[in-house]
């Protein structure tokens, strides 16, 4: 059935014209449902209007008919409340918009016009003839048809309604910056030019001292409207000169409650300033002149102030005490909002230092690393649990992590922090990648036990983890994932895919879903590209998981043996990341180089008796052709004497005898198949074990134990 209103159905402007008939008397222009607006000179009087009677004082509704150019074609706005409108038939509806207002308000018509659905009760200031403003609940509707155009209803905001909307508006946003644009947007109901100057330790977030002495650091957080603003004009971000003090400090340093200041004129703000300089900076133009200068002050004992908003307006409108008393309520109202916003921005900086923090540095020598952190919002007032770390072990292996802790703010970068270097000072102890995640699975159990008091009402459980372990040497890779999505690895024949790791139900897992971590072991041949991800790269709500790694596996596809891997890692996180993020997206890049296969040699040894000696022959050749300092080939010879006859006497089956050759240094290792920890103690006067791990100790910068599948290695670097 058509729904379409035929013509004689009353257009929206006749309805809402219709319901002003008791308080608008109706001349003849108004004989089909509302007055046309006057035309020629807008001072004149207009025709059929009377004098206000008690009842048309308190109206506060009016309607105004567009055509589809926005142009007048009739208006209702004969209440007193909507006096100095220069509403003219034939006018466009956009002169009685401040500019800044234009292209929002023009974009909200066109788009009525368009669709037919209309905007409801939108918050508006309208221009006065006089330069005032008047603040109105605006309301579009649609006419029957298209070629009737528009009517937009009026209803003016008392003043007490503006300050409730504009507390509502202000309270939005942890933003600091945020936060002082809303401030500043509803001040400029009261004035011409509206700015919002904040102590610096409140932009930064920092604690802000409850009494300060002398002249405090302001920085300007907001200023609108926004227009070209004369040279030498403070702007947003920018510091306000040392010595504009002497004008704000009047608001701000007071010994009684603070309150708001007026200076009236310009003459009276430059003889205060006393500097062209600063009144070059502080004065917004000449067409305005007076200011009142309100303190944001956070109520308390003492109370502390975090800094001064500005209201500049004409001279010739002067503020009256009912309108400083309004700025000053709003500004009150609202001073515990920007105190929200500096609290977040502290505790945002907090977070994001110790996210930076666990960035990998380096990959070392044998692997190229590159990474991207992207928080979820571009404030990041998101900032979580996203983790990635690269770090070189000092065996020569390269371990590589990527964890994500559920949840966001402080507790989830706390917990992130902890299993980083928890992770990474097991792994440099020599654990294997499946029992490290063993020890972190333990670690998150205990953090959510409230008994511990570790929790704070936080909880991590389900948070993931996966860790690979490069041998640059044998070229494999050991990796172990907690509920992590897979890593993508890259070939140096290509193409690109994931990689085949059993699925874990994660960190902290009730102890009847628990599983035992599995370790994943594959080649990586030198060109090899692992790519590891947090799930805010891939995740989309249009795609699958599964189609979301398969667009990662072929843009990593993409990636040439040549290209630098920043570059290619920001390349791909453009490509890939949702435009609208709902969670951190985190990358890591890692190419496998390796060592040369001349700077390496392996030897398999059988326990005997004669193994020290036949390790040494070997070493000792290979040092030589090597070119190794005599002092340093001693020593290498000693200790891996030592070692060898440690393997023999206390281990069973053959022995594995491993050197490397490095840029900074050598590395020996020495394998077998005991599962016993050489510990470097104090030996007694006559105890005859325990003394070689201390010559050990002292011919090498560093020496330790990893495990393996089969049993152990020692391992010893010496530098050269």
């Amino acid at each position: 059935m058509d729904s379409t209103p035929s013509p004689s159905s009353p257009s929206p402007f006749d309805l809402v014209s219709s319901a002003l008939g008791r308080y608008i008397p109706q001349g003849p222009a108004a004989a089909a449902g509302g007055s046309a607006c006057p035309q020629g000179d807008p001072t004149a009087p207009q025709g059929g209007r009377t004098a206000p009677t008690p009842g048309r004082q308190e109206q506060i509704l009016g309607a105004v008919n567009l055509d589809c150019d926005l142009r007048i074609t009739r208006c209702n706005l004969d209440a007193p409340v909507f006096a100095g409108l220069d509403a003219v038939t034939g006018s466009s509806f956009l002169d009685l918009l401040p500019p800044g207002d234009v292209p929002t308000v023009t974009r909200r018509l066109r788009q009525v016009l368009e669709t037919g659905e209309a905007h409801v009760a939108r918050v508006q200031r309208l221009r006065r003839r006089d330069g005032s403003e008047l603040v109105v609940s605006m309301s579009i509707l649609a006419a029957a048809t298209p070629q009737e155009g528009l009517t937009v209803s009026l209803i003016a905001i008392a003043r007490r309604l503006h300050l409730y909307a504009a507390e509502t508006a202000i309270g939005t946003s942890l933003d600091i910056g945020e936060t002082a644009q809303s401030l500043a947007e509803s001040l400029l109901a009261w004035g011409d030019v509206a700015a919002i100057d904040l102590d610096f330790a409140v932009w930064t977030g920092e604690v802000v001292p409850e009494q300060p002495q002398g002249r405090i650091r302001l920085r300007r957080a907001a200023l609108v409207p926004d227009r070209a603003w004369p040279d030498g004009y403070v702007t947003p971000g920018d510091d306000l000169p040392s010595d504009a003090s002497l004008l704000l400090s009047q608001a701000i340093l007071r010994d009684d409650a603070a309150q708001a200041i007026v200076i009236p004129d310009r003459e009276t703000i430059e003889r205060v300033l006393g500097s062209p300089r600063l009144a070059r900076a502080l004065e917004p133009g000449d067409q305005v002149s007076g200011v009142a200068c309100i303190p944001l002050v956070l109520a308390g004992a003492p109370p502390v102030v975090l800094g001064v908003a500005e209201v500049w307006r004409r001279a010739d409108r002067p503020f009256h005490d009912s309108e400083l008393l309004d700025l000053q309520e709003l500004v009150d109202r609202t001073s515990h909002h920007v105190d929200l916003a500096r609290q977040h921005q502290r505790e945002h900086r907090q977070v994001l230092a110790l996210q930076r923090r666990l960035l990998p540095r380096t990959g070392g020598d044998t692997v190229e690393t590159a990474s991207v952190y992207q928080p979820a919002t571009p404030d990041s007032a998101g900032v979580g649990g996203d983790w990635v770390n690269s770090f070189p072990l000092a065996d020569g292996r390269t371990a590589l992590m990527v964890g994500d802790v559920v949840g966001h703010g402080l507790g989830a970068a706390a917990t992130m922090g902890q299993l980083s270097m928890e992770a990474r000072a097991l792994l440099s102890a020599g654990l294997a990648p499946d029992e490290v995640l063993e020890h972190l699975d333990e670690t998150v159990s205990l953090l959510d036990d409230a008994d511990s008091g570790l929790a704070a009402g936080y909880s991590a459980l389900g948070s993931t983890c996966c860790i690979a372990v490069y041998d640059p040497v044998s070229h494999q890779m050991a990796l172990s994932s907690a509920g992590h999505l897979p890593p993508v690895l890259l070939p140096p024949d290509g193409p690109a895919g994931p990689l085949a790791v059993r699925p874990h139900p994660g960190l902290g897992a009730e102890f009847a879903l628990r599983e035992p971590f599995d370790v994943h072991t594959f080649a990586a041949p030198p060109g090899s590209l692992l790519a590891l991800y947090t799930d805010g790269l891939v995740e989309d709500p249009s795609l699958s998981i599964d189609e979301g790694i398969d667009r990662l596996a072929d843009a990593v596809s993409t990636v040439h043996p040549w290209d630098a891997l920043p570059q290619a890692a920001r390349r791909l996180v453009s490509t890939l990341a949702p435009v609208h993020r709902r969670d951190d997206v985190t990358l890591l890049l890692a190419r496998m180089i390796g060592y040369r296969k001349g700077d390496t040699a392996t030897w398999r040894l059988p326990a005997r008796a004669d193994a020290a000696a036949r390790a040494r022959t070997l070493v000792r050749a290979l040092l030589g052709q090597w070119q190794t300092r005599d002092d340093i080939r001693d020593d290498v010879l000693l200790v891996l004497s030592e070692l060898v006859t440690n393997a023999v006497r206390f281990a069973r089956g053959p022995l594995t005898v491993r050197l490397i050759r490095s840029g900074h240094g050598l590395l020996c290792e020495v394998g077998d198949t005991g599962n016993g920890r050489p510990r470097l103690g104090r030996p007694a006067l006559l105890d005859d074990g325990g003394r070689g791990l201390h010559v050990v100790h002292g011919l090498t910068t560093r020496w330790g134990v990893r495990w393996t599948d089969t049993g152990k290695v020692v391992w010893s670097a010496f530098a050269v």
